[in-house]
């Protein structure tokens, strides 16, 4: 009988054991103030999107969700930031545009693709080819540094086309200076180039994007201007660091998809964006089909990246 008690308490220990070697329920994110890093400035399309969506999810986790604009350095400032904080309550919003193109500009980056983990697609920044409402020769150009510059350089080389381009590192004076006649073509965001339009003096020839834009029904794609290899669509989302868990981000994209109502999108579409959810697979399998094309359009025009 004894024996039988002894084995009773040593099974008892035995599961006492092993109840305590059991991983701990996961604990609920967020614990504290979440914070968006924007790769642009405070007023721009990026920036009121995240502020509005920011907003929503505040009342939803129950905890501050602060927008903090670090423009700059085609992006490296931002995501510097990002990266360096390595923390699962820091995350980075902005186009995919901010950093796609890194590698064929620069030689020595201070972080590595793996760092910035998709999480949730918000939408598709409306980038146009606008002229001068009165253009006669197509002479120069400019256009946003990066995922659009490569592939538009990539279409002169192989349309055997010479055409020079003009540094800005402020868009907005190149959307002034198209309106006046010193540059050609611009390849931007319709918000850059939507109050010169809007007065006149530009005109839109194409929107870079795979679908025609709803605040812009009759400015045709460059697919159906007879150019499919100019296709881009700007990324817009959030993204998350590594050591983020999967379920985390789970989580996020689901809370992204219910704050963006149509109050949201509303918002969005008049700041030149088109309302695009996509959760944290298909954004990711649209930022590897972008590398790819970038990738192509930067071998097709020879370039070597810098230190």
């Amino acid at each position: 009988m004894l024996g039988m008690q002894r084995l009773s308490f040593a099974f008892a220990l035995l599961a006492a054991f092993v109840l305590a070697a059991k991983p701990s329920t996961a604990q609920p994110w967020p614990q504290r103030p979440v914070k968006f890093i924007v790769t642009l400035g405070p007023g721009s399309g990026v920036d009121i999107g995240t502020r509005l969506i920011a907003d929503r999810l505040t009342k939803r986790w129950g905890q501050p969700v602060i927008v903090e604009n670090r423009p700059g350095g085609d992006g490296l400032v931002a995501i510097g930031a990002f990266v360096s904080a390595n923390d699962d309550h820091v995350l980075l919003a902005g186009p995919s545009g901010s950093f796609t193109a890194h590698p064929f500009i620069y030689k020595h980056l201070p972080y590595k693709a793996e760092d910035i983990v998709p999480i949730a697609r918000v939408s598709n920044t409306v980038v146009v080819f606008a002229v001068p409402a009165a253009l006669e020769v197509k002479l120069n150009w400019a256009g946003t540094t990066g995922s659009n510059e490569f592939m538009f350089a990539a279409f002169l080389k192989n349309a055997g086309l010479s055409m020079s381009k003009v540094p800005y590192r402020n868009l907005v004076e190149a959307a002034n200076d198209l309106a006046t006649g010193r540059i050609d073509i611009n390849v931007t965001a319709y918000a850059i180039a939507r109050p010169q339009m809007e007065a006149g003096k530009v005109k839109l020839l194409a929107v870079t994007n795979s679908t025609r834009s709803t605040v812009l029904p009759d400015v045709p794609t460059v697919a159906e201007a007879g150019h499919p290899e100019l296709t881009l669509d700007g990324l817009v989302g959030f993204f998350g660091p590594p050591i983020m868990p999967e379920r985390v981000r789970d989580g996020i994209a689901a809370d992204v998809r219910e704050a963006m109502d149509a109050t949201v999108e509303e918002r969005l579409n008049t700041t030149g964006q088109v309302p695009n959810f996509g959760g944290p697979a298909a954004f990711a399998a649209e930022i590897e089909q972008q590398r790819a094309r970038i990738a192509r359009a930067a071998r097709d025009i020879g370039i070597v990246p810098t230190d």
